[in-house]
Formats: C-alpha cells, sequence, structure tokens
C-alpha cells in the first residue's frame, strides 16, 4: 500500500493567508492599543496537519515579554476572527512567537564593529 503524497506547499500557502490575515485583525482591531500597535508579522509556519500556525512576529516595544503576554491574551479573539475572514472548515490553532532576528543581527554588527576598533 503505497502512501498518498499530499501538496507540500499547501501548508506554506495556508501559514501564509493565515499571516495575512491576522496581520489585517490586529491593524484593524488593536492599531490604538499601545503594546500590540508596533507588531509586525514578519513569517508563518504550518505543523501538525495544517492544524497549527506559527506566526513570527517583531516589535518595536522592548518589554518582549508583555507583548508576548497581550498577544497570548487576545489569542483566541484574533482566531474567532480568523474562522469568520477564512474560506475553509477547519481554523488552524495559532500561535505567536517572538522572532529575534533583527536582535542577532544587531549583535553580529556590534562585534563585528568592535573588531575593527582593535
Amino acid at each position: 500500500m503505497q502512501k498518498r503524497q499530499t501538496n507540500s506547499n499547501r501548508g506554506d500557502r495556508i501559514a501564509s493567508k493565515v499571516q495575512t490575515l491576522v496581520a489585517e485583525i490586529l491593524r484593524d482591531n488593536y492599531a490604538d492599543d499601545a503594546v500590540l500597535g508596533g507588531v509586525s508579522l514578519v513569517g508563518a509556519v504550518s505543523r501538525g496537519g495544517l492544524q497549527f500556525v506559527r506566526l513570527f512576529y517583531y516589535s518595536r516595544n522592548s518589554d518582549i515579554e508583555m507583548v508576548q503576554k497581550r498577544l497570548d491574551d487576545v489569542t483566541k479573539t484574533v482566531r474567532f476572527e480568523l474562522a469568520a475572514r477564512m474560506n475553509q472548515k477547519y481554523v488552524p490553532e495559532i500561535k505567536f512567537e517572538y522572532d529575534d532576528t533583527l536582535d542577532r543581527a544587531q549583535r553580529i554588527d556590534d562585534l563585528l564593529n568592535s573588531l575593527k576598533e582593535q
């Protein structure tokens, strides 16, 4: 018995669609929120047979723990709004994770600059 092959791009398409819709939801509903106003979604990955989507964000706010807590607090509401905007039978669970790529790049730049000075 052969295992049925699935379209591997489907997960990427779903994740991208979820990222776009959640970004719109955050913009529409939480633009005036002091904590969530500076959040930008920078990536999305689907896992678990399209049941889960991890959304990676970057924030201008320096207190990432507070931003993460606030995102965790609004996740249920965001997912409810996502269900209304998606044209699918099932809406994936979403989880927000901080993307520290820019912070790591800044640390590398600082290290390189300190080597040049020596």
